[in-house]
């Protein structure tokens, strides 16, 4: 593990020397006709753009997707946004000691933790049928990639586990939910939380940065779970049809709207429960980090984030409770 300050730690107009790994890396023509580097980089915290202006000849021609590079620049602020101006760059030697999946965020939860967990909950699953379909999908490499894989991009639990963890935060939210509506049919709404995002093991590509496969790009993991949970449903003697279509129906409408690119829109109760459950999750991950990577930025209040369509209020660090009688 690299003993280094975090990009999210720094702060506008400060100095730093770093490894990062490059994301992105193009040739680009200034409005004076001078080429410089456009860039992206990342460590655990953060990815950001980077630019190069001078002496770009040694390197333009080496630095590709997936290098890692050891950096002398600083964090400066474009466009309201964080940015890295390049003073100095070279790649990485061998005896620096550092790989690629130094620089991937990671779940904080611990793995086995959260394994053992997700074992227990296929084994609460009564329903013979959906208990058998758990374990075939859930299995051997299918499972290891579940437990590997971030669970976006970019938005939220994008990091190592992340697939893993989000479905846990579900699974709790539907637990509750059930625990409150006792109509709600458990068994249905818990697998369906399990592999609402299952195809996500195929979507994403996590080596050297989180991005989108070919498959991904051309199927979606939408239609790659209900794929296979259609496959294995049809592997088990006897699976009922309605049970099927049911189970298929809260894969294929868990993003709630169509155009949330949502086949169907939620038709059942257990399917209306696990939309909101996913969104809950989703969203309470993705604003919490967004907070997080703008702390000591010297404001109260985050950048403007498109997909939340607003800015977020960061809470001063001497907020507790002694505060509200005070």
């Amino acid at each position: 593990m690299i003993d280094q300050k975090k990009l999210n730690e720094l702060t506008t107009g400060e100095e730093f020397i770093s490894f990062l790994i490059v994301t992105k890396s193009e040739v680009k023509t200034a409005k004076n006709g001078k080429l410089y580097l456009n860039l992206e980089m990342r460590d655990q915290s953060l990815s950001l753009p980077a630019k190069m202006w001078d002496k770009i000849d040694d390197v333009k021609n080496i630095l590709k997707e997936g290098t890692i590079v050891k950096v002398a620049g600083t964090l400066e602020e474009f466009a309201g946004a964080p940015q890295i101006r390049i003073d100095k760059i070279r790649p990485a030697k061998e005896d620096d000691n550092v790989k690629p999946e130094d620089f991937l965020p990671k779940s904080k939860r611990p793995l086995n933790e959260m394994i053992d967990e997700f074992n227990r909950v296929i084994n609460s699953i009564s329903n013979p049928y959906l208990n058998q379909l758990l374990k075939n999908i859930f299995s051997g490499d299918s499972l290891n990639k579940f437990t590997l894989s971030p669970a976006g991009k970019g938005w939220h639990h994008a990091y190592i586990h992340g697939l893993l963890e989000h479905t846990l935060e579900i699974v709790k939210i539907c637990d509750l939910i059930c625990s409150i509506h006792s109509e709600v049919n458990r068994d249905l709404l818990i697998s369906g939380a399990l592999l609402h995002d299952y195809g996500k093991t195929e979507e994403l590509t996590y080596d050297i940065n989180f991005d989108y496969s070919d498959k991904g790009k051309l199927i979606g993991h939408i239609m790659i779970g209900a794929l296979a949970a259609e496959k294995s449903a049809a592997d088990i003697d006897g699976f009922p049809a309605e049970l099927k279509e049911q189970l298929l129906h809260l894969i294929l409408s868990h993003q709630g709207k169509l155009e949330f690119a949502s086949p169907v829109e939620p038709k059942t109760l257990e399917a209306i429960v696990l939309y909101q459950a996913d969104e809950l999750s989703a969203k309470t991950n993705a604003y919490k980090n967004a907070i997080e990577s703008e702390k000591n930025k010297g404001s109260k209040w985050t950048r403007f984030l498109p997909l939340a369509n607003t800015s977020l209020f960061i809470p001063g660090e001497n907020f507790d409770e002694k505060n509200l009688t005070d």
